[in-house]
């Protein structure tokens, strides 16, 4: 996500967009509604047609998905718990077991403290019976990973189309990955990790790509070389994996996530050589260019400064988008749809708002909402993209 010190930038760049027809809007969604600082929106998908929206200090709240909606409800409150000293930290992303409509347990992302140190907490919580609250002492730790800095959190978890829990760790902040975390197979930093949370805490997947390696590599990595993921999503007709990852000072890319694969960071930028802060050239020069992933699309600061990643489209509201992969940029507050093509990519301006589009979510019937950040009107509110 974006720094508070760069939002003079993200205004600049919008006074500085350029004019054309644009075939589609946001619109407020829920206009009774707000929230602050929202980061995730997400769907149980258990029938009930509510959504569920998180804000960063440590808030969960639900209510049904109607535009004329009044109030919505507090799901669960773990302010006290959750470690916002940083812009990048907090209560980041959100999980529902697919199960939830029976189990009804769910799973968090957040930056917690203990004692001296700073770190990311994945937890399993339980709702009532009637999943409109979440009691917080059935909370059950996960995993917890140390972090070194207050940036570079990652923070989505969500259920793959195989019942596994994947989550998105950023290299752990700084600048220019110091630690080396996202080449580091030994590091959950700069990865992408993939967990059967069936049997609490977890354990590691029989077919994870490391598991049984004798190197030290970790486990519960799915694929590395990530800066900093920020929002994946699964095509829910395919099963591909989309992410969006926020680039240092010149690219930001959309990667197609595979099983064991390298994304390149901090050996590279997007498609291009990037020089570790640290001078640690050694670390890159050991790894084979045909190695490393290529993302799908990349752009530069004239178009933005912090990809927010989205979703493919397979709602019902916007036919021309359906299969179109749906993403924005923190920072300009564009809207780009992109498609592959066999090896072509096509990329569209949809829309040039003006609004800090912090993360997407989809309801039940797959359509689209966008969650904003507005640090001169807080509170704010929930987005939808619709067809002019």
């Amino acid at each position: 996500m974006l720094p508070r010190l760069l939002v003079a930038i993200a205004t600049l760049l919008a006074a500085c967009a350029p004019s054309s027809a644009q075939e589609y809007a946001v619109v407020e969604a829920f206009p009774s509604l707000e929230f602050r600082r929202p980061v995730d929106l997400q769907s149980p998908r258990d029938g009930s047609g509510r959504l569920f929206v998180v804000e960063q200090d440590g808030v969960i709240r639900v209510f049904p998905n109607r535009p004329d909606v009044r109030a919505s409800d507090v799901f669960l409150d773990i302010r006290d718990q959750v470690n916002t000293n940083g812009n990048e930290m907090g209560l980041l992303g959100l999980a529902f077991s697919p199960r939830f409509a029976t189990d009804k347990t769910f799973y968090v992302d957040y930056t917690a403290s203990k004692l001296t140190r700073r770190l990311t907490r994945i937890a399993r919580f339980t709702a009532g019976r009637d999943g409109q609250s979440a009691n917080r002492e059935t909370e059950d730790v996960v995993i917890e990973i140390a972090q070194p800095f207050s940036n570079h959190k990652g923070g989505q978890v969500a259920f793959g189309p195989d019942g596994m829990l994947y989550i998105a760790m950023g290299d752990g902040g700084s600048a220019g990955d110091p630690h080396g975390n996202g080449q580091d197979r030994g590091a959950l930093l700069g990865k992408l990790l993939r967990l059967d949370v069936s049997q609490p805490p977890y354990v590691i997947p029989s077919d994870n790509p490391f598991r049984g390696n004798t190197r030290g590599w970790k486990e519960e990595v799915w694929a590395y070389g990530l800066r900093n993921p920020w929002r994946f999503s699964f095509d829910r007709k395919t099963g591909e994996l989309w992410a969006g990852d926020v680039g240092q000072v010149t690219y930001e890319e959309i990667n197609l996530i595979e099983k064991g694969k390298n994304y390149g960071w901090d050996c590279r930028e997007g498609k291009h050589a990037y020089q570790p802060a640290s001078e640690r050239s050694d670390a890159c020069a050991g790894v084979a260019a045909n190695e490393f992933v290529d993302p799908v699309w990349e752009y530069g600061r004239q178009e933005g400064i912090s990809v927010t990643g989205g979703y493919v489209y397979r709602g019902r509201a916007l036919p021309d988008l359906v299969g179109w992969y749906v993403y924005a940029d923190y920072g300009s507050g564009r809207i780009w749809a992109l498609r592959k093509n066999g090896n072509a990519v096509d990329n569209r301006l949809l829309v040039d708002s003006d609004i800090m589009i912090s993360s997407f979510g989809v309801d039940e019937a797959d359509e689209l909402y966008l969650c904003a950040h507005d640090f001169r009107n807080e509170p704010t509110k929930i987005y939808k993209l619709v067809a002019k």
